[in-house]
């Protein structure tokens, strides 16, 4: 198989699946086909590809060099069983998951029919087709499996317009839970200060919009000078008397509001301290303050 845009088959017309299908076809690589248990969703990607599109993945997977495998992370073993069982691949083929949680064994049964088994995964968030199309390129990609598919990876992801790095199987979970924690949890950090803004008249929307600048302030501040440096506010400061009034004023909403606001303090005190704008002492007074809320 030549590393020139080999022909790629798609088994699974979601968000990621339709975007790379898409991104790739427009930079000149042959696809075989898409697949996909909804054959509305196949058909969605594939008219605008002019290729084939299927329910049954295992009659396009035998045409193609690379096959990414991009069906939700519960069913991905299972599908890749079942395209082996059905003759689907092949030896020398590279066959890519893309979850960001489990490793390339999820395609293993790939292997027993002389094919190489990959995880390929885009450190990214996506909404939908459209906005997965535009957040892909330029993104980071999470590359690990059999070393000979690896450089296939690298191509796609160069293709893409992103950057890769090679991690090992048994640091996905890691991985994937700090993943998580910068992208799902910071969307849970909205809702809950959004809600609380709700206490004292606004709506979710207008709370949303007050704070999205904020938001957007502190991600440049990070971009520029990094996590430690970018942290302002009463934790960084020292300022006790201000983290005690907004412990006070949290003590009767939630419980659940109450603990994440103590363990997230606890937390910035240690990001304080290595930034160097508390000292030891302060941080002591800081943790103090936070435990016996």
């Amino acid at each position: 198989m030549s590393l020139d845009k080999p022909r790629i088959a798609v088994v699974g017309a979601g968000k990621v699946g339709s975007a790379l299908a898409l991104l790739l076809g427009a930079q000149g690589y042959p696809v075989a086909g898409i697949a996909s248990r909804s054959i509305s969703s196949a058909l969605r990607a594939a008219e605008q590809l002019g290729v084939p599109a299927t329910d049954r993945p295992e009659e396009i997977t035998p045409g193609a060099d690379v096959v990414f495998i991009t069906t939700p992370d519960r069913v991905i073993a299972q599908v890749a069983a079942e395209i082996n069982e059905r003759g689907g691949f092949k030896p020398g083929q590279v066959v890519f998951h893309t979850s960001g949680a489990h490793a390339a064994g999820e395609v293993g049964a790939a292997r027993r029919s002389g094919a190489l088994a990959a995880s390929l995964h885009p450190l990214q968030s996506f909404a939908d087709v459209k906005t997965a199309m535009e957040n892909l390129p330029g993104s980071y990609f999470a590359l690990e499996g059999d070393a000979a598919a690896l450089p296939y990876a690298q191509l796609i992801v160069k293709d893409l317009g992103g950057k890769s790095f090679s991690i090992e199987a048994r640091d996905k979970p890691l991985y994937h839970a700090a993943a998580c924690i910068a992208s799902n949890y910071l969307v849970s950090l909205m809702h809950l200060a959004t809600g609380l803004y709700g206490r004292f008249g606004l709506s979710r929307q207008e709370a949303f919009e007050a704070l999205y600048p904020l938001v957007k302030g502190t991600i440049n501040n990070i971009g520029r000078v990094g996590p430690a440096q970018a942290l302002t506010g009463p934790v960084a400061r020292g300022d006790g008397s201000t983290l005690q009034g907004h412990l006070e004023v949290l003590k009767p909403i939630d419980g659940l509001e109450l603990e994440l606001y103590r363990k997230l303090g606890l937390y910035t005190v240690g990001v304080a301290l290595e930034k160097g704008s508390i000292n030891a002492d302060q941080g002591e007074i800081l943790e103090q303050i936070f435990k016996e809320a």
